[in-house]
């Protein structure tokens, strides 16, 4: 079917208040799936979204795990159309109250400018993927739709594979599509065909049971928090991060000199990069090689180390203990399990009093940028903001996206709304009412595209 402008635009603009409105309810819910304070608000935020799909038409329950709950849902006739399923999550990361110009769990409003925790990382998005079914199956377009609302993503998705299988035939599509995806700039957007894995792990070092005096041990004792600095310089290299652990590199998959020329043209600009992200300094002035660094390259990554005095002034004492919290980005053909035991083995033999526990395992994804799936969402992203998008990987993590590709043996597609300035995981995280317009047109226009598929 062709699809009217002038409707869909109508549609759009009468949806605003109402997409405000949900956007408001599901923010002003702390969904902090790595806080254990946070579990009954998780709660409330499934019974929530459960509400707010049925409202739109949809079947919809709840997926119990061992964790924080997922909810499905289903909307379209179930019969001989094909389906597409529709994932994002609605879990965020925490918010430093004093890192922020207003109440992260407070939506706030201003010209089409939303502000508060989990507005583009991802209830905007998965909000705006919502009204562009409920438009499509209006207007019947032949697709039925399966909706995949996670509360764990951002702690690795440890019981999504479990849960998901237990409605394996339930949820059988076509098709996956996966909104959780950044631009390269407000100008150019882009649609990622790979994405890194991840691997996080705490590194613990005990040398006391209590604080000591500096000026009475100090020479002798051993500094746990030092020690552990000295690990991590043994690990990787700060200036180029280049990790050092013996077989890192082992299985890397490097990209090729074809791959790197496209990502030289996708509009990429270091000047933007840094600007957006709020880099004063980085360590390569050449794009290309920042462009491998952040998209074809794996990473270590030291997020914070805590023990001994953080207090006014300095207390002359010897910690007794110390942590330091790591992770490392990984590429396709890199193993997380091989990883770790690599991690773990270095680790002993420099210093084996170090403890190292395990975190998440996400594991990379890569596929063919020429796919008819992918190529459908290069038309839709370029009729929703009229603007083509530049294909790319992305340097970010999304557990389901493997999940998802293993168990269904289908397409994903990563067709995502956020921009680079809109903070993730960041102080003052926002969304915009552009992109919910862009995004709603993308995505009835993809629903119309792959609706018409074998």
């Amino acid at each position: 079917m062709a699809l009217n402008e002038k409707k869909l635009m109508e549609y759009i603009r009468t949806s605003r208040d109402a997409y405000e409105k949900h956007l408001k309810k599901l923010v002003e819910i702390p969904t902090v799936s790595s806080d254990p304070h946070c579990t009954k608000e998780i709660q409330n935020a499934a019974a929530l979204t459960i509400k707010m799909l049925k409202t739109f038409g949809l079947q919809a329950e709840r997926l119990e795990t061992q964790g924080h709950p997922i909810v499905i849902g289903s909307l379209g006739n179930q019969g001989t159309n094909p389906t597409v399923l529709i994932y994002n999550h609605l879990d965020v990361q925490p918010a430093e109250f004093p890192q922020w110009d207003q109440n992260p769990f407070k939506l706030s409003m201003h010209n089409g400018h939303y502000g508060g925790r989990g507005t583009t990382d991802d209830k905007g998005p998965a909000l705006t993927a919502l009204f562009a079914a409920r438009y499509a199956n209006k207007q019947g377009i032949p697709l039925n739709f399966h909706f995949v609302w996670e509360f764990e993503e951002e702690i690795g998705s440890p019981h999504f594979h479990k849960a998901i299988s237990s409605r394996k035939k339930l949820l059988r599509s076509e098709s996956v599509l996966i909104s959780d995806t950044v631009w390269i700039s407000a100008m150019k957007p882009a649609i990622p065909y790979g994405i890194r894995g991840l691997l996080t792990a705490t590194l613990h070092l005990e040398t006391g049971i209590r604080e000591a005096h500096s000026g009475l041990v100090g020479g002798a004792a051993r500094n746990p928090i030092g020690e552990l600095c000295t690990l991590i310089e043994r690990c990787y290299d700060t200036e180029t991060g280049e990790v050092k652990i013996p077989g890192f590199y082992e299985d890397v998959l490097n990209s090729g000199s074809q791959e790197l020329q496209d990502f030289l043209a996708s509009g990429f600009k270091v000047t933007g990069f840094k600007k957006a992200h709020g880099l004063k300094k980085i360590r390569f002035k050449e794009t290309a090689r920042v462009l491998d660094a952040i998209w074809s390259q794996p990473t270590f990554e030291v997020h914070g180390i805590t023990g001994g005095y953080t207090g006014e002034g300095v207390k002359t004492i010897v910690p007794p203990g110390a942590e330091a919290k790591i992770s490392m980005r990984l590429v396709p053909r890199q193993d997380p399990k091989k990883i770790f035991s690599l991690l773990r083995a270095f680790v002993k033999e420099i210093n084996p009093d170090v403890k190292v526990k395990q975190g998440a395992f996400l594991e990379p994804y890569l596929a063919s940028p020429k796919g008819e799936y992918l190529q459908a969402a290069v038309d839709a992203m370029t009729y929703g903001f009229q603007k083509r998008p530049a294909l790319i990987r992305e340097g970010g993590s999304i557990g389901a996206v493997v999940i998802l590709n293993r168990l269904l043996n289908v397409p994903v597609i990563l067709l995502g709304l956020s921009l680079p300035e809109h903070g993730y995981h960041a102080p003052n995280e926002y969304f915009e009412w552009r992109q919910v317009q862009g995004g709603i047109r993308t995505f009835v226009h993809y629903f119309d595209r792959i609706s018409r598929f074998g």
